[in-house]
C-alpha cells in the first residue's frame, strides 16, 4: 500500500474546516462546546443537567471536532478520485464511541478537565452512561468494526455499508439460570454519532415479475416490475483514524415505507391497514438476524440482505455520476468487499443495475462485477453457508434469479469444456443445489463473481481449498488467499487497559499503538524482575475492577488474586463451553474428594449469548449456571473455586474482561473455528492461552512460542481420521473414571436441584454422537489444565510468559490485516488529508 502526498484543503472562512469555534481541542474549547450543546441542542441548563445530558453534550462537542475531518476526507476523494473500499457487512459491532473518538483525537485529558467544571470528577462516570450500539452480535461484526478503524488510521478511503438496526439482537438477562431475551432499545435515549442523510435515500424493490423487451438498439432486455418497495434512508457514522485527519464513515440504511399512512383505509375504519405498509417496510431494519426457523423469518432475512446491498450499490453508482465519472470506470473507483455470505446477493444486484439501469451488455457488466467484488469466507459450518430455497428466492427476487441462472449457465459451460462428461463436478460447482429442495448456494455465487476469495486464518484458508470449495480452488488457484484476522490495539489495549498502556509507553514510547511490531522491544525485559512486578500489578488492577463489576452484577464475591480463567464468546456447541464446564465439575469433585493438593485457586468466568432458536446452546447456559449455583454455595470451595456467568456480554464488558484475564479458553473443535479474534485480544493483554490447533490459535502459538501456550486436543486431521474409522464417545468415558463420575453427577441432577431430566439432551449428545468430540479431547484438556495450575504456582514465571504473549502479539493488529488486503486484494492506496484554513 503506497502513500500519496497529503491533500491540502484550503477553504475560506466562515464555515472553514478549521473553524476555531468548533474545532478547538483544548479543555476550554471542549467545555464551551458542551455548554453550547446543553443549551441549544438539548435545551438544558448546566445546573440541572443529568449524567446522560452531559454525555450527550460532550458527544456532540466531540462530533463537532470530527466534522472537520469527516467533511475534509469526503472532499479529498472528490478532489483526487481514487479507489475506495466499500465494506459490506450485515453487522458492525462498533462498541461505545465516545472514548474511542476522544482517544483518536487525543483529548481524553481535556474532556476530563472540561467535565470537572460541571462537577464530574471522572470521565468514567460519563462513559458508563453510554449505550452500546445494537449493530452487531459477535466476531464477524467486531472484526468489521476493527477493520473500519484501521482503514481510517491507515488513511485509506472507505465506507462501511450495513443496516441501522433499531433493536439490535437482544439484551440477555439470566433468570433461574436460563437466558431470557429482552429487546435492546439502544436508541431510546438518542444517538449523537449518526448523521441522517434523507436526501440520499434509495428505492429497493421486492417481488413482482419481470418483462422482456427489445430496446431502441434492437437488443433483448429484461425489466423488473416489483410488487412492493422500501426506501433506504442512509445514516452516516464518522469513523476517525488514530491521530490522523482521515475520517471514514459507516453508511447504515434505515428502512422506510414509500407511503407511511393510507388515509382511505383509516377513514373506512381499517386502522391497522392504514399503517400496514409502514410496519411491513420498517421491519427490514428492526432486528439483527431474525430467527430463520420459520418461513417468514427466512423471508425477512433475505429481504434484509437485498435491502442493504441494493442501497449500497446504488449509492456507489450514484457517487460516480455525481462526480462526473463514467459508470464503466466503476471497478477503478470501488472495491466491494463481501464480509461473509450475507451480502453475496451483491453479485446479482450489481449485474442487474448495470444491465437494466445502465444498459451495459453482459460481457462488460460481468467484467466490471468480477473486477470489483471480493469475498471473505468466515466459516466452514454448513448452516452458516447460506442457501435460499428457490421458491422463496423467485417470489422475492425474480429478476435476480434470472440473472443467477444465466451466470450459472455461462459458468457451467466453461466447466463442461474443461471437464467433458463429468456431471458430478457440474453438480458440485453449480450455483443451484439440485439435491433435495432446490436452493441457491450463496457461497458459490460469491466465489464465481469475486476476483479473490480469502479465509481468515492459515488453517481456515487451507480448509476452504481442501474441504469447502476444493473444485473452485483447483479451477482458480490464483483467486484464493489467506489474510489472518486482526484486532485494533486502540480499543483493545489503549482504551481497555490504560494501566498496561501507560507501562508500555514508559518503557518503549507510545509509537507501538500504530506500529504493534515494536512491542517486541518488551522481550528485552522478560527477565527484569522489577518490570515483571509492574506488569503483574497492572494485571491485578484490571482484575480488581472486574471483581467489583462481578459483585455488582451477580452478587458473587471473587478473589482478584485467584487465577481468572475466562471463556467469553458466542455460545455454540463447536466452541465447547460444555467441555470447560465439565472440567470445572472435575475440579469440584477433586476438592470434594480431598484430591486437590496444590490446585491453583480459580475463578472460572463464562460469558456469551445463545441464538434464541438454538436450544442446545441455551441449555449449555443453564448447565453453566447450575454448576455455578452449586459450586458457589459450597463452603468447601471457598478460596479454591468460583464460577461466574456474566450476563449480556458485549464490547463494553469485553473492555473490562480482556485486561483482567489470566487464562484464555480457546477450546473449539479443531477445524471448526475460522479464526477467532477474542484469542488475539486476550494475548495482547497478556493472557496465556489454553487451546486447540484451530483457527488463529495456530498462528498465536507460533508467534508467542509453544512454551507460552497450553496446547491440547486432537488436530483437524486426527478428528477426520477418528470420524472415518468410527468414533465411540463411551470408549473415552470408560477410560477416564473422573469423566464418568462427572457425567454421573449430572445425570443424578446434582447441578439441577435433583432434576435428572433437565440436562438429559446434553448428556445424550455427549455420550451418543458427540458431534464436536468433547469426550475425545477431555483427558488431554484436563492434562493441560493441570499444567496451567503448575505454571500459576510460580508467579514471576507466569508474568514472564504473560509479558511475552503481549510482546509477540503485534502480528495480530488489524492494521497488518488491512495492509495485506490493500496490497494483495483491493489494490488501494492511502489518501492522507491535510487540513488548512486560509483565514486571510
Amino acid at each position: 500500500m503506497s502513500s500519496s502526498q497529503p491533500l491540502d484543503l484550503r477553504l475560506p472562512t466562515p464555515g472553514c474546516y478549521a473553524d476555531p469555534e468548533r474545532a478547538g481541542i483544548d479543555a476550554d474549547a471542549v467545555f464551551d462546546g458542551m455548554t453550547e450543546h446543553l443549551f441549544f441542542t438539548l435545551g438544558k441548563l448546566a445546573t440541572t443537567a443529568s449524567l446522560h445530558d452531559l454525555y450527550m453534550a460532550l458527544s456532540y462537542a466531540v462530533r463537532d471536532r470530527l466534522m472537520t475531518r469527516y467533511l475534509a476526507s469526503q472532499e479529498a476523494i472528490r478532489a483526487r478520485p481514487q479507489k475506495t473500499v466499500a465494506y459490506l457487512s450485515a453487522e458492525f459491532l462498533i462498541g461505545p464511541q465516545l472514548n474511542s473518538n476522544l482517544l483518536n483525537l487525543g483529548i481524553q485529558d481535556e474532556a476530563e478537565e472540561a467535565l470537572k467544571r460541571f462537577g464530574i470528577e471522572s470521565l468514567a462516570d460519563i462513559l458508563e452512561v453510554e449505550e452500546e450500539p445494537g449493530l452487531g452480535n459477535g466476531g464477524l461484526g467486531r472484526l468489521a468494526a476493527c477493520y473500519m478503524e484501521s482503514l481510517a488510521t491507515l488513511q485509506v478511503p472507505a465506507i462501511g455499508y450495513g443496516i441501522r438496526y433499531e433493536f439490535g439482537i437482544f439484551n440477555q438477562i439470566i433468570r433461574d439460570g436460563w437466558q431470557i431475551e429482552v429487546t435492546d432499545k439502544w436508541l431510546k435515549g438518542g444517538w449523537p454519532w449518526e448523521l441522517p442523510q434523507p436526501d440520499e435515500s434509495c428505492f429497493v424493490g421486492f417481488g413482482g415479475k419481470t418483462q422482456s423487451y427489445i430496446d431502441e438498439k434492437g437488443k433483448y432486455r429484461s425489466r423488473w416490475i416489483p410488487s412492493e418497495h422500501a426506501i433506504g434512508v442512509p445514516h452516516d457514522v464518522p469513523v476517525l483514524g488514530y491521530r490522523v485527519n482521515t475520517c471514514d464513515r459507516l453508511r447504515l440504511w434505515r428502512a422506510d415505507a414509500t407511503e407511511s399512512f393510507d388515509f382511505y383505509a383509516f377513514n373506512i375504519g381499517d386502522y391497522y391497514g392504514a399503517v400496514e405498509e409502514k410496519v411491513g417496510s420498517e421491519t427490514l431494519s428492526k432486528v439483527l438476524y431474525p430467527n430463520d426457523g420459520t418461513d417468514e423469518g427466512r423471508r425477512l432475512r433475505l429481504k434484509q440482505q437485498h435491502f442493504f446491498v441494493s442501497c449500497s450499490l446504488q449509492d456507489m453508482l450514484r457517487s460516480l455520476e455525481k462526480r462526473g465519472i463514467p459508470i464503466d470506470q466503476f471497478a477503478n473507483h470501488w472495491t466491494v468487499q463481501l464480509n461473509d455470505t450475507h451480502p453475496a446477493i451483491a453479485v446479482a444486484e450489481l449485474m442487474r443495475l448495470l444491465l437494466d439501469n445502465h444498459h451495459f451488455d453482459w460481457e462488460k457488466a460481468w467484467d466490471l462485477t468480477t473486477r470489483s467484488v471480493a469475498y471473505t469466507n468466515h466459516t466452514l459450518l454448513p448452516e452458516a453457508l447460506e442457501k435460499w430455497d428457490l421458491s422463496l428466492f423467485s417470489s422475492l427476487l425474480p429478476r435476480h434469479l434470472e440473472l443467477i441462472y444465466e451466470i450459472n449457465r455461462r459458468f457451467l459451460q466453461q466447466i463442461r469444456l474443461r471437464y467433458p462428461g463429468n456431471d458430478l463436478i457440474l453438480r458440485k460447482l453449480s450455483i443451484i443445489d439440485e439435491e433435495g429442495c432446490k436452493a441457491v448456494r450463496m457461497a458459490h455465487l460469491a466465489t464465481i463473481g469475486a476476483h479473490h476469495i480469502n479465509g481468515v486464518a492459515a488453517l481456515h484458508s487451507d480448509l476452504i481449498k481442501r474441504q469447502l470449495l476444493p473444485e473452485f480452488a483447483e479451477l482458480w488457484p490464483e483467486k484464493f488467499k489467506n489474510i489472518t484476522n486482526g484486532v485494533t490495539p486502540r480499543r483493545w489495549l489503549a482504551l481497555a487497559n490504560p494501566e498496561l498502556t501507560n507501562l508500555f509507553d514508559k518503557e518503549i514510547g507510545s509509537n507501538w499503538i500504530t506500529n504493534m511490531e515494536s512491542l517486541s522491544k518488551l522481550e528485552n525485559l522478560e527477565n527484569d524482575s522489577e518490570f515483571l512486578e509492574k506488569f503483574g500489578t497492572a494485571k491485578l488492577t484490571a482484575k480488581r475492577k472486574l471483581a467489583n463489576y462481578i459483585h455488582r452484577q451477580t452478587g458473587v464475591l471473587v478473589d482478584p488474586a485467584s487465577l481468572f480463567d475466562v471463556q467469553v464468546k458466542r455460545i455454540h456447541q463447536y466452541k465447547r463451553q460444555h467441555l470447560n464446564a465439565l472440567q470445572v465439575i472435575t475440579q469440584y469433585l477433586r476438592i470434594k474428594n480431598g484430591k486437590a493438593h496444590g490446585m491453583a485457586p480459580r475463578t472460572v468466568i463464562f460469558g456469551g449469548k445463545a441464538a434464541p432458536g438454538y436450544f442446545m446452546a441455551k441449555l449449555m447456559i443453564r448447565f453453566i449456571n447450575g454448576i455455578a449455583e452449586m459450586v458457589n454455595a459450597d463452603p468447601d470451595m471457598d478460596g479454591r473455586l468460583r464460577v461466574v456467568f456474566l450476563p449480556d456480554y458485549n464490547v463494553k464488558l469485553g473492555e473490562q474482561v480482556y485486561p483482567a484475564t489470566d487464562l484464555s479458553e480457546q477450546i473449539s473443535t479443531a477445524g471448526k473455528e475460522a479464526s477467532g479474534t477474542g484469542n488475539m485480544k486476550f494475548a495482547m493483554n497478556g493472557a496465556l492461552t489454553i487451546g486447540t490447533l484451530d483457527g488463529a490459535n495456530i498462528e498465536i502459538r507460533e508467534k508467542v512460542g509453544a512454551e507460552n501456550f497450553f496446547l491440547f486436543g486432537k488436530t483437524e486431521s486426527e478428528i477426520m481420521e477418528l470420524r472415518n474409522v468410527g468414533y465411540f464417545p463411551k470408549d473415552f468415558i470408560q477410560a477416564l473414571p473422573e469423566l464418568a463420575e462427572s457425567l454421573r453427577l449430572i445425570e443424578l441432577g446434582h447441578f439441577s436441584n435433583g432434576d435428572g431430566e433437565l440436562f438429559l439432551p446434553l448428556l445424550q449428545s455427549l455420550t451418543g454422537e458427540d458431534p464436536y468430540f468433547v469426550m475425545a479431547d477431555f483427558a488431554d484438556y484436563l492434562r493441560a489444565q493441570e499444567a496451567v495450575g503448575r505454571a500459576w504456582a510460580n508467579r514471576q514465571e507466569w508474568n514472564r510468559m504473560s509479558l511475552l504473549n503481549s510482546a509477540r502479539s503485534g502480528f495480530f493488529s488489524s492494521d497488518r490485516s488491512i495492509r495485506e488486503y490493500c496490497q494483495s486484494i483491493w489494490n488501494v492506496d492511502s489518501l492522507p488529508v491535510e487540513i488548512t484554513c486560509d483565514v486571510n
